[in-house]
């Protein structure tokens, strides 16, 4: 029995990764979830790299951290590869107590000098996920001095100065950041002192219940479960995850039983599926804000006003209404619902269409009737439609906004290389507090072309000023509770007037599902394939 399951699983897999529609559409087998996502966006799997949401997903189910999301309370963090911590009495210093007999996939010893040796990776490779331990203060230079491993059983991480532990817990401890990495295998793939980047893009060499087992972009993403795992095993000894980008396709794929799991169905999708037995629905409100970018080195958005004319060329209430309807929230504000410091749900929605007044404060900016834009975006089902219904009202008010439609990953390196004017995009935070959209939306260290700063959407978006940056750090370094979140309430507040993008919606994620599967498991902040069971 077990050698047949092991055949059809193999089977299954091989269908899969061919993009070859299954023959029988009973059931998938039963030691393997599949699940249809579009996961385009994908392009490397090196956690001090990786940005997308689809990846942060992958890699949270592979590698664990320091800590974790607890499955049953997105607000409260629990033990991880650390079994315990504690602070400083001045709050500048967390001492992580790692498990002991920990081992990587390859047999070699995973110990707390390899968890310093990983985050001393992320600051001196540089790239885009070092800005999660850059903003407390750690650099590539000072990384070996202050984050350090006096034995193999303890971690200490030193920071600059004190910050709220439960938000430093959330953005490092919690993150791909805190990543165990088999070094000695890392290195021995070492290309041109790259510290193993290119070799991690198409592996995972970490200490997980699974490990990646095969990424075809475009098409499949395999994960095999790690039979040596020091946690609890996994039920399912195989997550295969297929790129599909169609709703349509992800739909039929679910009712014929060729998958169990359909993650970007429309809301027309989720409300007639729901009806049919045998399926159901889950949902979460993700820490997510889906936004029009705006690259302010581009001639008119150097000008708030026209950046504030844009807020009133959306008819928020008919989006909510139509395609925007059950996958979503209304949110004009650039912090989350659900996260210290956020305004009301009325408070966060200010703007409604206004064409007239988009007209007044375009000639106030100085935006000539005629004027030409482009907006690019990529294959989320929501992109076009938001597009189009921006398009057309821009034209209402003399803008001559042009559409292009394009793959995730080509649409992420266009916004990453400042090669835009506007983009329909989407950023999450991986905190439930104000700081994580503010230190990312609104605060912009260096905006210096060549800093390529590729985590900050602000830099991306060419935004940079002084007396926000300031305020973004008074906030997060208030001591009382009460006057740091009036001081994020205002930040929100003048941001939404002044700010460099326009926020739309914060995301809804519903996740389809056959009752066949058991136990499937998220929230804003995690999904835990380990849970799932059949």
């Amino acid at each position: 029995m077990k050698l047949k399951h092991m055949m059809l699983s193999s089977a299954f897999a091989a269908a899969v990764a061919a993009a070859v529609p299954l023959q029988t559409a009973a059931e998938t087998p039963p030691d393997v979830m599949a699940m249809a996502w579009n996961i385009d966006a994908i392009s490397t799997f090196d956690p001090a790299q990786v940005g997308e949401v689809v990846t942060i997903e992958l890699l949270a189910n592979t590698c664990d951290r320091l800590m974790e999301y607890d499955p049953e309370d997105e607000t409260n963090i629990v033990p991880g590869l650390a079994e315990s911590y504690e602070v400083s009495e001045d709050g500048t210093t967390i001492t992580f107590k790692i498990r002991e007999g920990l081992t990587f996939p390859s047999g070699n010893p995973a110990t707390a000098q390899e968890m310093a040796w990983s985050l001393h990776r992320v600051l001196k490779i540089g790239l885009g996920a070092a800005a999660a331990l850059t903003e407390y203060g750690f650099t590539a230079e000072n990384a070996e001095e202050r984050i350090t491993a006096p034995d193999d059983t303890t971690l200490v991480m030193q920071f600059d100065q004190a910050y709220p532990i439960s938000l430093v817990l959330q953005a490092i401890a919690a993150y791909p950041v805190a990543t165990l990495m088999d070094r000695d295998t890392i290195m021995a793939n070492e290309v041109d002192g790259d510290m193993g980047n290119k070799y991690l893009a198409t592996r995972t060499e970490c200490v997980g219940p699974y490990h990646l087992a095969r990424w075809n972009p475009g098409e499949v993403v395999i994960l095999e479960r790690n039979e040596e795992y020091w946690g609890e095993q996994p039920a399912m000894k195989t997550i295969l995850i297929r790129h599909v980008a169609e709703a349509a396709t992800q739909r039929l794929m679910l009712t014929s039983g060729d998958i169990d799991v359909a993650r970007d169905l429309t809301p027309e999708d989720i409300a007639d599926v729901s009806q049919i037995e045998g399926i159901e629905i889950a949902t979460a409100l993700k820490p997510q804000l889906t936004y029009l970018a705006l690259n302010n080195e581009f001639g008119p958005f150097t000008d708030p006003r026209a950046r504030l004319a844009l807020r009133y060329l959306l008819d928020y209430d008919a989006m909510g209404q139509s395609f925007l309807r059950d996958i979503g929230v209304i949110r004009q504000s650039p912090v989350q619902l659900g996260a210290f410091g956020a305004l009301s749900e009325e408070e966060g929605r200010a703007f409604s269409l206004d064409v007239e007044r988009a007209r007044e404060l375009l000639a106030e900016a100085g935006v000539e009737p005629g004027t030409k834009f482009s907006l690019i975006l990529g294959t989320h089902p929501y992109s076009m439609p938001i597009g189009q219904h921006f398009q057309e009202n821009a034209a209402e008010a003399g803008l001559d906004v042009t559409v292009e439609r394009m793959a995730n990953a080509q649409l992420f390196a266009r916004v990453r290389g400042r090669e835009f004017e506007m983009a329909v995009m989407s950023w999450q935070t991986s905190v439930g507090d104000a700081h994580g959209m503010a230190s990312r939306q609104i605060y912009n260290p260096d905006n210096a072309a060549e800093a390529k700063l590729t985590q900050y959407p602000s830099w991306r978006s060419a935004y940079f000023s002084e007396e926000y940056n300031q305020r973004v750090m008074d906030a997060l370094l208030e001591p009382d509770t009460a006057k740091r979140e009036e001081l994020y309430h205002q930040l929100q507040l003048d941001q939404m007037q002044e700010g460099p993008q326009v926020f739309i919606f914060q995301t809804s994620q519903n996740v389809a599902y056959r009752t066949a599967l058991k136990g499937w498991t998220f929230h804003g902040f995690r999904t835990f394939y380990n849970m799932v069971s059949k």
